[in-house]
């Protein structure tokens, strides 16, 4: 490949990443001199969790062009890539952490990616709203999947376990699963949104993740950086390089192409996601070295996504 390619495919690689880099870093400077609080953080992530995001999703996927956008090949790479990745790291938690109750808390952040801010931003930002709707269908499955993966991964080892009923009752009250049903079955049914209404959500969508951006950098512990210990490098390698690795492979196995193996990348390159956090120390396990897998992937993980993404770029699309 000419060397003004590869220029050019780096720097649309930075292009993607650098602006979500920017507001994750305001978001930390912003808590850092007290423009924001923990106050904010909370009422802007609910905000975003409740309203926001959903009707992003349910937006995207009314007006979709499912014909062109959705490739189920997409959602098998995203999710058997997610399932080996569980598979592996919880098969070799042991060599990572010393601690058995610390084998649920590395597997969680081995394989759960923070598609919804993080990964949706980052498609958005590469293909716009076609970005979204390849990206969309992968999403709903695997915020199914991570919530049952994770209750399997941390009750083997905690005391405090959560029943699998009221896990499903917890995902069929998620507002981003009602968001992105509710939309496929207004794309199918109902007649074509009104533009006003288009307008309306497009000018919330472009509020949503920023601020859900804002708040991930408010909420991010600098510290946690240097504590490479006790898994939580590991966790960044399985999250970072082995995932991202593992699912372009399945991509390619299948036959994709073009921008749907960037998407499929994007997707499986995202960081841990925050939900990681929560359902940890809900369940007793160890929240400190949950949080700190969370800083490392998100923050390290700009670095990766930007040259993972020039090398998909450059070699796949």
């Amino acid at each position: 490949m000419a060397s003004n390619d590869l220029l050019s495919t780096f720097l649309f690689s930075l292009s993607v990443t650098t602006p979500i880099f920017f507001m994750v870093a305001l978001g930390a400077l912003a808590r850092r001199v007290g423009l924001i609080d923990e106050g904010f953080i909370n009422s802007a992530s609910r905000l975003v969790f409740t309203i926001g995001l959903p009707v992003l999703l349910f937006v995207s996927n009314a007006t979709a062009d499912f014909g062109s956008a959705t490739d189920g090949r997409i959602l098998t790479a995203v999710i058997v890539g997610a399932m080996i990745i569980f598979l592996l790291s919880l098969a070799t938690a042991d060599w990572f952490v010393r601690d058995r109750r610390d084998r649920g808390v590395l597997t969680q952040a081995s394989f759960r990616g923070n598609l919804v801010i993080i990964g949706l931003a980052y498609c958005s930002n590469a293909y716009g709203e076609h970005g979204v709707a390849m990206a969309t269908l992968p999403l709903a499955v695997t915020i199914v999947l991570y919530n049952v993966l994770s209750v399997v991964a941390l009750s083997r080892d905690l005391e405090h376990q959560q029943g699998m009923r009221d896990i499903f009752v917890g995902i069929a009250r998620n507002p981003l699963i009602i968001g992105i049903v509710a939309g496929l079955a207004y794309g199918e049914l109902a007649p074509p949104l009104p533009s006003t209404v288009q307008d309306s959500a497009h000018y919330l969508g472009d509020m949503t993740l920023p601020l859900a951006l804002l708040c991930v950098g408010g909420s991010l512990s600098i510290k946690a950086l240097g504590q490479v210990r006790d898994g939580a490098l590991a966790a960044s390698v399985w999250k970072l390089l082995i995932s991202p690795l593992v699912a372009v492979s399945l991509a390619l196995a299948l036959g994709l192409q073009g921008e749907a193996v960037a998407v499929v990348f994007l997707l499986a390159a995202s960081p841990t996601a925050t939900a990681s956090f929560v359902m940890v120390r809900a369940m007793g396990g160890n929240a400190s070295l949950a949080a700190t897998m969370i800083v490392q992937t998100t923050l390290f993980g700009l670095v990766t996504v930007t040259l993972g993404l020039w090398l998909v770029t450059a070699f796949f699309v």
